[in-house]
């Protein structure tokens, strides 16, 4: 048996919550991953998983083994990362999650810089608007928009974006450009984006002058994704209300006009979220400080 690819098998299914998840997060076959545990088991001569039809649960040994063996396997991990820093070269994988507009606007177009820097890690870019599950995913770290509701997760501010109100020239020559907020409820079409997670619209939100007014759209068309909302703002399909970074190159090129601009609400905040009890490696840790400053220059 491999003892140590064994216990870090056995840290992965406590913090996956089952052995599906770990061996999919791992790249396994669950038949190899339940075999490692089976013989790590077998070598302690001790229960540290009771299985059900239902569910899993961890023993008391079981949690005991867990917390020593998170902690050897970090100050393992610090003993790697110390001979990669002291050669600044990190290396290794580490997984992403990022939404659709972030990781085609923002992250991909500028890897190239990253990878000059860091040629040897490798990234694992999750591009989705869905919020993953960071413990039992394996995620090492996502990027999220808006107020912090995760509150058990480690943070770290990125920046803010402004927001812009757009449409195609042929959508405003066709039903008129709107000179205040109100204007969207009564002949003009705002495409709509509905959550990933839970269907939710999000409300178009405008203020200005400490006057504030919200609208969720028509109901003429929604996605939820932020490309695919960008996309049906190209395409005409009515009003779009997003971050500036999304439609900036697109109104420079005459493909959207800029509406509102006086109505703009509070600029959005972005932060990269990690899960606060797992050690954040050398490579994880370069990856951030590469992100502050990609999303510095953003503005």
């Amino acid at each position: 048996m491999n003892q140590l690819l064994a216990m870090r098998v056995f840290a992965r299914v406590v913090q996956a919550g089952s052995f599906t998840r770990a061996a999919d997060s791992l790249n396994m076959p669950k038949t190899s991953v339940s075999k490692l545990v089976a013989e790590l088991e077998d070598h302690l001569a001790a229960r540290l998983l009771q299985r059900t039809t239902r569910r899993l649960t961890v023993t008391a040994d079981g949690m005991a083994y867990y917390e020593r063996a998170l902690q050897l396997m970090e100050e393992l991990d610090d003993l790697d990362n110390s001979f990669a820093s002291a050669q600044g070269h990190p290396r290794g994988k580490i997984r992403v999650d990022v939404g659709g507009s972030v990781a085609t606007m923002l992250i991909i177009p500028a890897l190239p810089d990253f990878y000059a820097r860091f040629p040897d890690i490798q990234i694992e870019l999750g591009v989705s608007d869905r919020q993953v599950d960071l413990i039992s995913e394996n995620v090492d770290c996502v990027i999220r928009g808006g107020p912090l509701i995760e509150l058990s997760m480690a943070a770290r501010p990125l920046g803010l974006s402004s927001w812009t109100t757009c449409a195609t020239p042929s959508y405003l020559q066709r039903f008129g450009t709107p000179t205040d907020p109100r204007d969207l409820e009564k002949n003009h079409r705002l495409v709509s984006y509905h959550s990933a997670g839970n269907g939710r619209v999000m409300p178009a939100r405008f203020e200005r002058h400490g006057e504030k007014f919200e609208i969720r759209g028509q109901g003429v068309f929604s996605v939820n994704e932020s490309n695919a909302h960008l996309a049906a703002g190209l395409a005409g399909l009515g009003l779009i209300h997003t971050f500036t970074y999304t439609v900036q190159a697109h109104i420079e090129r005459g493909e959207l006009v800029p509406i509102l601009q006086d109505w703009r609400p509070p600029r959005y905040p972005f932060h990269v979220l990690y899960p606060p009890n797992r050690h954040l490696s050398h490579r994880v840790r370069v990856f951030i400080d590469w992100l502050v400053q990609l999303f510095a220059e953003m503005g």
